[in-house]
């Protein structure tokens, strides 16, 4: 048994935990959790999962492009500020930085949130000449967000919040708990979530459906919103519409040495665990805050439409024969079926100037 297992344990020998309080504690505790590791899970040998990044720089060449669009209809700040709450290893921002020139190059300042250990550690060496060129910097998820103009960006954050799921009966709404005994299925008041399921169900509901309900999601999106003066708020995360999740009966899922199950209470501490994102609630919450035009794409989809695909692939051509297949696989991955651009999506809403 691990440490955190232990935790677990001893909490549990007073009660039941809701699986959103499990998953608050086996990713994000302090000292033990799987997100306030030394070491990271991000890669390939050894490692638990890998992202977009660890494939090719093409996201965030892309988005080098999508948000010199942003800034020129910003009216070209003197400042564009990018936060990336979540950010990793800071990968993302390294890319972005190195595919960006000219005026915009200068007005582009890359700030990174994420008070992972080994994030911070591997963000400082990716980022070091532009920390040292003040073009990008760190900020602590504990201080307080200043305003600007610009975008918030994120990759994989919002799948990662600690979620509850529910299962409707066909009486009754269930609430998943961990006892000491493994988990288990008790009836429950779901409140706000169970009026926003309903309100999903096309149809009304059925025995079976049900989602997975993050409480986290309305105030982290209410501070990064309010932040953002103008600009763009832009995720790219696993998920789906409401309605779809409702009638799928979204669960947990748990990503360990590259294997995905969904065995959420095994190995606490020391797998990833992650649920689909509502993105419909998403959007629904950006609107809230004043932003509009909120829509959602696969991230294939959203790269085509953005990426000058036709004029890269020419470029290539003039590449090494080993960096031109890299680049050709990495276009692959990020835009072919049943790859992992199919797999995800990419939410965009956009704040107006200030009349």
């Amino acid at each position: 048994m691990n440490r955190i297992e232990e935790l677990i344990h001893e909490h549990l020998a007073t009660g039941p935990l809701s699986v959103s309080e499990a998953m608050a504690l086996a990713l994000y505790h302090p000292e033990l959790g799987y997100y306030r590791r030394s070491e990271g899970p991000w890669g390939f040998e050894g490692k638990d999962y890998y992202t977009a990044m660890d494939i090719g720089s093409l996201l965030g060449e892309t988005l080098a492009v999508r948000l010199e669009e942003v800034w020129v209809r910003l009216e070209r700040p003197a400042v564009f500020t990018v936060l990336e709450p979540g950010a990793g290893r800071g990968w993302l921002g390294r890319d972005l930085l190195a595919a960006v020139s000219g005026a915009f190059a200068k007005a582009l300042v890359y700030v990174h949130r994420d008070d992972n250990p080994a994030a911070r550690t591997a963000a400082e060496a990716a980022l070091a000449p532009y920390l040292a060129e003040g073009r990008a910097r760190f900020v602590s998820e504990q201080e307080p967000l200043l305003a600007f103009a610009g975008a918030v960006l994120s990759n994989e954050l919002f799948d990662a919040l600690p979620a509850q799921p529910w299962r409707w009966n066909g009486t009754q709404w269930l609430r998943e708990l961990l006892t000491s005994a493994g988990p288990d299925w008790v009836a429950g008041d779901p409140g706000e979530a169970g009026a926003w399921f309903l309100a999903q169900a096309e149809g009304g509901l059925h025995p079976g459906d049900g989602a997975v309900w993050c409480e986290a999601m309305a105030p982290l999106v209410r501070e990064l919103a309010r932040a953002l003066t103008a600009g763009l708020f832009l995720t790219v995360d696993y998920g789906d519409n409401g309605c779809r999740l409702v009638a799928k009966g979204a669960e947990l899922r748990r990503y360990r040495a590259h294997s995905v199950d969904g065995a959420w209470w095994e190995d606490l501490g020391h797998c990833d665990l992650t649920a689909d994102v509502d993105f419909t609630r998403l959007a629904h919450l950006l609107e809230i805050e004043g932003f509009h035009e909120a829509a959602h794409h696969s991230l294939s989809r959203w790269i085509r439409s953005h990426a000058p695909l036709s004029e890269w692939e020419a470029q290539w051509q003039e590449l090494p024969a080993k960096d031109r297949v890299d680049r050709m696989e990495n276009l692959l991955q990020l835009t072919l079926p049943g790859m992992m651009g199919e797999r995800f999506r990419v939410l965009e809403a956009w704040k107006p100037l200030p009349l």
